[in-house]
């Protein structure tokens, strides 16, 4: 390693070891001959101090130089700092290294803004210079958090027996509900992949394979527009059980949120959350997202809404939609409606709000072929059209299929929440903006018409 300690470990224990340290100039300070820097990695601070007679000219000269962001490695000895100048901030406010050597192991060019946490940027220099504004420590906070929740959600799924297990990224395209992103395909001319909108098809037939509890933290993709809420990439917990019925499937997940904030927050959230029905949360709310938290006065509010309708008719196209997705089931009691009434059907669909935010949703879903087909059909899929798009799902139905369920959350909404921001964006290493940009790489981009010739492609250019 090119330094011995990390720039927010050294105490007044350490006094009189040398040291070797690397990071970033946050900030130079001259005091007449004395030269004063505080070196940055992401474990703190560290402040070294240059003296001439101490450290010789050639690095005192060196020392001066030193402008932020520069790189360097510096080596010296630890001291204690004088009682009048001790920093009760830092965590290493009670030293100071008096450096002995110094390296520029890259220079810097003036930042278009500082780093620092209390200064205004705007959000597009922000993302156009995501790598400094990740040095930020309030910004870079968030991805520790993110980390953190991670490690979590791991290790409790792992001791529920839960399986972690990846699906395809490049699949079909099954429209239904939000506008897929399509990736053409080079050895399969005028053909296309779909990045997933959710992994809903392939956890259901691992289900059917036999393994029971899966999860993913999965990336799923929507084009659609975007909002504070939505980014057309986000991160996604996707799990699935076999056998369950829904309040299995609630405990798991308020176990997970219980541990999700006492470890993450240091709060205690109490468990069971309140069911409400949909038509309850319309009659009493008028909206199926309530926000409970001045009814419960628990900073976070969490809150289950089930029994959605299944279906919801779509006026423009004069025709029945699902409510959530086609592969949703319908309540047991109600399926001698499903011939005439579909708009008195409900569903075995649940949502988790968390102060007035969706965070996820799941349902029970069909298992059997015949019911699935009848369900296709009432919302206008063809026979034929169903198993163009959905063939290798009720395929596998055929081959003893378990009853089964399951239940997605948003980790970018949740984490959000946590970290009290008002955008994923700030909870996202590198988001795009409103508009589906990427400031920092300028995508989405033109391609040369080499790479358009290899997918058989061609640009339409409008005419004006």
């Amino acid at each position: 390693m090119l330094r011995t300690h990390n720039c927010g470990e050294l105490t007044a224990n350490d006094a009189g070891k040398e040291v070797t340290l690397c990071g970033w100039v946050a900030t130079r300070r001259d005091h007449g001959k004395l030269i004063f820097i505080d070196i940055r990695d992401r474990y703190g601070l560290t402040q070294v101090v240059f003296i001439p007679k101490e450290c010789g000219q050639e690095t005192y000269a060196k020392g001066s130089q030193l402008r932020s962001e520069f790189v360097i490695r510096v080596k010296g000895i630890v001291n204690k700092r004088p009682s009048n100048t001790i920093n009760p901030k830092l965590a290493t406010g009670e030293i100071e290294v008096s450096a002995k050597e110094l390296e520029v192991l890259n220079p810097s060019l003036t930042p278009p803004f500082e780093i620092e946490d209390t200064l205004e940027v705007t959000e597009e220099a922000r993302l156009k210079y995501r790598y400094l504004d990740l040095r930020r420590k309030k910004v870079f906070s968030n991805f520790i958090m993110r980390h953190n929740l991670y490690k979590v959600i791991r290790a409790f799924l792992d001791a529920q027996g839960f399986i972690e297990s990846e699906t395809p990224i490049l699949t079909k395209s099954t429209p239904e509900g939000a506008r897929d992103y399509l990736v053409p395909s080079r050895l399969n001319p005028g053909e296309f992949y779909a990045l997933p909108q959710s992994p809903q098809l392939f956890k259901q037939i691992l289900m059917v394979s036999g393994i029971d509890k899966y999860y993913q933290i999965a990336k799923c993709f929507r084009d659609e527009d975007l909002r504070a809420d939505r980014q057309p990439e986000f991160t996604q917990l996707d799990l699935e059980m076999s056998f369950p019925d829904e309040e299995d499937i609630f405990l798991v997940i308020e176990r997970l949120m219980q541990l999700i904030f006492k470890e993450i927050k240091g709060i205690d959230i109490p468990v069971p959350f309140p069911r409400m029905s949909f038509a309850q949360a319309q009659a009493k709310y008028a909206t199926d997202k309530p926000d409970l938290r001045k009814e419960f006065n628990t900073e976070f509010a969490f809150v289950w809404i089930k029994d959605f309708p299944l279906f919801k008719y779509n006026e423009e196209e004069k025709r029945w939609e699902s409510e959530h997705h086609p592969f949703t089931a319908p309540a047991a009691e109600d399926l001698a409606l499903l011939e005439e009434t579909p708009a008195k059907i409900k569903s075995r669909s649940y949502d988790l709000v968390l102060n007035g935010t969706e965070l996820g949703s799941g349902s029970i879903r069909i298992h059997d072929q015949a019911l699935q087909e009848k369900i296709f059909k009432i919302i206008g899929l063809s026979r034929e059209e169903a198993h163009k798009r959905f063939g290798f799902l009720m395929e596998a139905f055929q081959f003893g299929a378990p009853p089964h369920g399951g239940f997605a959350f948003g980790i970018d909404r949740l984490l959000a929440i946590l970290a009290g921001e008002d955008s994923i964006r700030e909870v996202i290493t590198f988001p795009k903006t409103q508009k589906a940009f990427c400031p920092l790489t300028n995508a989405p981009s033109g391609v040369d018409e080499r790479q358009l010739k290899e997918l058989h492609l061609s640009i339409k250019k409008e005419k004006r």
